[in-house]
């Protein structure tokens, strides 16, 4: 198992779900930190905690990766030269919008979704990448989804946006090819956030429709993965992993028990 003891961990959207957990499970193995999110005062609020598992160091940057000049800024110019060496990039930052017809659908929603899970991840990916390039060494774990796998019905565009993250998973390892960084996007299904009730914008009721009568996966089950995907020998790299709760097949077929 390759050891990430001291090595510095960068997460995007980690004030909760599963940035939150893959926090704290690399934590767990006594990594350094660097935590990215809009809500700084969540980050500060979870540093003790972090420490307390385990964590070498944690460094909170407030970050929307929508802005490309501060992903520039923050993760280039502006980062801290002893925070410079990267080990492992896990591009988590991601939402959906709305879940309706294509052509009744708000722009806004469309914007949102592009400008995050695709945009934020290229502009993040496009800063650091370089750095490992340089030093022959690190990791890129991209968040995908069974969404990119499988279109449903009134989610055209968050579909599109989490096969096009797959796509740039698979192109990125390509153009790695000659590096021994490695590249790998981990797919999950239904897994129990805030993701729900971010679509639905706050609708809770809503949102709890989605996993009734069901057993989702939780964040930590993800994080589990990401943290073994990691910490494969460096000679190893895992190019995708779909996972999913027992309950669900694929984006369309559940159990849902009565």
């Amino acid at each position: 198992m390759l050891s990430l003891r001291g090595k510095i961990v960068l997460i995007t959207g980690a004030t909760s779900g599963i940035g939150r957990a893959t926090a704290f499970a690399f934590a767990a193995l006594g990594a350094k930190l660097i935590l990215c999110a809009r809500r700084l005062e969540v980050l500060t609020e979870l540093t003790p905690q972090l420490l307390e598992a385990g964590a070498e160091d944690v460094l909170n940057i407030k970050l929307d990766v929508q802005d490309r000049a501060a992903v520039e800024a923050e993760l280039g110019a502006d980062l801290d030269p002893e925070w410079q060496e990267i080990a492992v990039l896990v591009n988590n930052a991601g939402l959906s919008r709305g879940l309706t017809k294509l052509w009744e659908d708000d722009v806004q929603n469309w914007e949102e979704m592009i400008d995050t899970n695709i945009k934020g991840l290229l502009y993040v990916t496009r800063t650091v990448v370089p750095g490992m390039v340089a030093r022959g060494a690190g990791h890129v774990i991209n968040l995908g989804s069974t969404a990119g796998h499988e279109t449903y019905a009134n989610g055209a565009v968050y579909c599109a946006t989490k096969a096009a993250e797959l796509a740039i998973t698979e192109g990125l390892l390509i153009d790695l090819i000659a590096s021994p960084v490695r590249a790998t996007s981990i797919d999950p299904g239904m897994t129990e956030t805030s993701f729900a009730e971010v679509r639905f914008r706050g609708n809770k009721e809503r949102a709890a429709q989605v996993y009734a009568n069901i057993t989702p996966l939780q964040p930590e089950d993800v994080a589990d993965t990401i943290v073994w995907v990691a910490t494969r020998p460096a000679h190893v790299n895992i190019h995708d992993i779909v996972m999913t709760t027992v309950d669900q097949a694929n984006s369309t077929v559940f159990n849902r028990h009565s």
